[in-house]
């Protein structure tokens, strides 16, 4: 939607356009009253426009087009019907003569890239077929007479990166191609070499324009207005259409309406007796320099400077490219005092919860200076760009610091060598875990375990993903101590086991099936063929059926009236098995969760669960306090995060895995599978905690309630210095690219992971357990 709303306004779409792009019912970003190319082109004589695909468009302009035919464009898993959709329409729409523009969006290479990435052996058969439609539109403009006059604009919206997402400010992102096509631009140009090499060792091949470019060229080739918000410049290459006298009008006219934008935003400055000297790049500030460089303008118009159409077009260009600089980073209009209102809220809130924690960080002074320390650090990073956009290096260290920390003092008590070992398995497993997915901005492409070693050595992968089953497997299977339900657990575990399996394989064949070249038998479809969908529905179905058929058995007779009310509550204690049958059917869940959160991983993640289990089976070995657990826990989970490829840009949000089950979009589904998979560590993180502090008899109430008075405790403070940092550097050069993607990524943490499941879900297990 912002890209969409960029190339039809010439304007820069602002931060809200991001997340609004979530909201597939969102009405309020509405451009049906803002001036656009299609507003002018419609108000032509005759003026009907018609479009076919992403109904984006719908939205953005309801009630524009005469005839349209719109596809949602968040069911990434449609990499076929989406587009054939548009291409059925196309041969139908180039015959008729009834409209003066046509929008065709085709999705597929979209989703491609955020189901498998840019590498996905779809991508070279989609592009194929792209091709063809361009051949087949261009071929019509030759060949039919009323399209002779037709320009036809290709254009990607935006680009990606190498995990195939994109909401960033990376090259690959920001860098999408655009081609303007017609017979008559054959006046110009004979064509350009094909394929080339890029001019910068980047993405720039022929020239780099700006997005907002677009607007202001198709008003000067089509003979509309330029839309009023526009912030572009017309496209130099086209100049050559135009004779020297009516190239100055175009330019003139562009200079003009973006003067206009430029007065609005500085309402105060006068643009009267600036000094019009050569030196006008040396002026400060922004607003001056604008100023100054209009009066050079002006000077050609009064005759203060000797006219010459090189001299003039030379002082258009050069305002034109000024003022879409300054007004393209031009801060928005802050309430301030709302900003600070909310970081002093943050504040409060951040000093209510110290005073719940002090005494658990007084018990054991060493912990609380360790807590201390990472939650102030943390929130000093928060002010520095490059630190937010490689936050996983900050976790990463204090995870294997805290780790080490712990293997010493836990040495000191080990009596035996394999003792030792065990006690050092976390910090070892952390190399290794922190090696799994590159991440952040200054080394994402850099090789890795999962993008690196994995699709050259499927085989590894498999083994390991089959060992990971296999455990879950077990966890599942052998944590029930009732005689009664012990055959019955082992087979449920079995059968929903494999269903998972058989699914991932299924989903990883379609979706990544160079992760399966050369292993045969994974080839075979079963349970459902092809059908995700129903594969992925039958397993969930059957893990609920599992959790739901253990708890309804557990009293080994039909539940009665009482019973029934205590049936939700036994989902989750099945306090009639006393202690161990407690902790039985926790690590039943814990098992069923895993495998839940195996589905909505990537293929290449779900050995991490293996290393996860490893880590939690030593720490469980170990003597550490509540609040030590808690500390744990809290580091892992936000080291977690950063292990299965997340980051802090909107970019590195995995859709890959948000249609399991789903055949249409459904805000609610699509919006809890996307954040399960893309928080699948730290969930699972939290079930681990769980298990953790539920092996300490004493006070299991006190214990959780302890976690969380920690968890609130720094997620508190996070937020207030990401807050305070986002208020203090409004006005920085990455504030939209940075430090307002941290701000969002800080509500997800927050709203989602600690009050939904560290807060809600872990006391809602304490209360059914009391």
């Amino acid at each position: 939607m912002p890209r969409i709303k960029a190339i039809a306004t010439g304007s820069t779409p602002s931060f809200l356009d991001v997340i609004l792009n979530f909201a597939e019912a969102d009405k309020s970003s509405s451009l049906e009253s803002q001036d656009t190319w299609l507003t002018q082109l419609r108000a032509k004589p005759n003026g009907r426009l018609v479009m076919y695909g992403d109904d984006t468009w719908l939205k953005l302009f309801p009630a524009m087009f005469a005839r349209a035919d719109g596809t949602s464009s968040f069911f990434v898993s449609d990499f076929t019907e989406v587009d054939f959709n548009v291409t059925r329409n196309v041969p139908a729409a180039l015959a008729q003569v009834d409209w003066n523009g046509m929008v065709l969006h085709y999705l597929g290479l979209d989703h491609i890239g955020h189901k498998s990435g840019p590498n996905s052996p779809h991508m070279i058969p989609k592009q194929a077929e792209m091709d063809n439609v361009v051949s087949k539109i261009y071929h019509g403009l030759e060949s039919k007479s009323h399209l002779q006059s037709t320009l036809l604009v290709l254009c990607g919206d935006h680009g990606m990166t190498d995990a195939g997402n994109h909401g960033g400010s990376a090259e690959g992102e920001t860098s999408p191609a655009l081609v303007f096509i017609s017979p008559k631009l054959r006046l110009i140009s004979q064509g350009v070499q094909c394929p080339t090499l890029p001019l910068d060792g980047g993405l720039e091949y022929y020239a780099k324009v700006d997005q907002s470019d677009i607007a202001p060229t198709l008003a000067g080739l089509l003979g509309f207005p330029i839309p009023k918000n526009n912030l572009g410049v017309f496209i130099p290459d086209f100049l050559g259409l135009w004779t020297q006298e009516n190239r100055i009008r175009l330019m003139k006219q562009n200079a003009d309406q973006v003067f206009g934008v430029v007065k609005a935003t500085f309402p105060t400055l006068s643009f009267k007796n600036v000094p019009h000297s050569k030196a006008c790049t040396d002026i400060k500030p922004d607003d001056a320099r604008l100023a100054c460089f209009w009066s050079q303008i002006r000077a050609f118009n009064n005759g203060r400077r000797q006219w010459n159409e090189g001299l003039e077009e030379a002082a258009l260009r050069t305002f034109l490219n000024e003022a879409q600089r300054v007004m393209s980073t031009t801060a928005s209009n802050y309430v301030v005092g709302k900003l600070y209102a909310g970081t002093a809220m943050a504040a409060l809130t951040t000093l209510w919860s110290s005073f719940g924690t002090i005494p658990i960080l007084l018990q054991k002074p060493i912990f609380g200076l360790w807590f201390l320390l990472a939650t102030i650090a943390y929130g000093m990073i928060m002010f520095a760009s490059s630190y937010v956009e490689e936050e996983h290096q900050y976790w990463y260290l204090i995870a294997s610091t805290w780790l080490w920390w712990l293997v010493m003092k836990q040495g000191r008590k080990c009596s035996g060598v394999w003792s030792a070992i065990g006690a050092a398995t976390p910090f070892a497993f952390m190399r290794v875990i922190r090696a799994w997915n590159q991440t952040g901005q200054k080394h994402a492409s850099q090789p890795d375990i999962a993008r690196g070693i994995f699709p050259a050595h499927n085989g590894l992968l498999w083994m390991l993903v089959s060992a990971t089953y296999v455990a879950v497997m077990r966890k599942m299977a052998f944590s029930i101590h009732s005689p009664r339900l012990w055959t019955l657990s082992v087979v449920a575990a079995i059968v929903v086991s494999m269903m998972g399996l058989a699914f991932k394989i299924s989903f990883t064949l379609a979706d990544s099936p160079e992760l399966l070249r050369g292993i045969d038998i994974f080839r075979i479809q079963i349970l459902g063929g092809n059908n995700l969908v129903k594969q992925a529905r039958a397993t969930f179905l059957g893990m609920v059926l599992y959790i739901m058929g253990i708890a309804l058995l557990g009293r080994g007779r039909r539940p009665n009236a009482e019973t029934r009310e205590r049936y939700f509550a036994r989902i989750i204690t099945c306090a009639s098995n006393g202690d161990g049958g407690r902790r039985g059917q926790l690590r039943s869940i814990h098992g069923v969760l895993t495998l839940f959160l195996i589905i909505q991983s990537r293929a290449t993640n779900i050995p991490l669960f293996a290393l996860f289990e490893v880590q939690m089976q030593s720490l469980a070995s170990m003597d550490l306090s509540n609040g030590e657990i808690s500390f744990t826990s809290i580091i892992l989970q936000y080291a977690s995060f950063f292990s299965f490829g997340g980051s802090n840009a909107i970019s590195s949000i995995d859709l890959s895995n948000a249609y399991n089950g789903v055949d249409r979009y459904n805000v609610g589904a699509v919006g809890l599978l996307t954040f399960c998979g893309n928080w699948a560590g730290p969930l699972w993180w939290t079930t681990a905690t769980l298990l953790l502090l539920d092996r300490r008899q004493e006070g299991r109430a006190d214990n959780l309630k302890q976690f969380q008075l920690l968890s609130t405790c720094f997620v508190a403070n996070a937020n207030m210095f990401v807050m305070l940092a986002c208020t203090l550097l409004r006005s920085h050069l990455f504030i939209w690219t940075v430090f307002s993607p941290k701000y969002l990524y800080t509500l997800a943490w927050s709203l989602g992971q600690h009050v939904c499941i560290n807060v809600v879900a872990v006391g809602l297990y304490t209360w059914m357990g009391n």
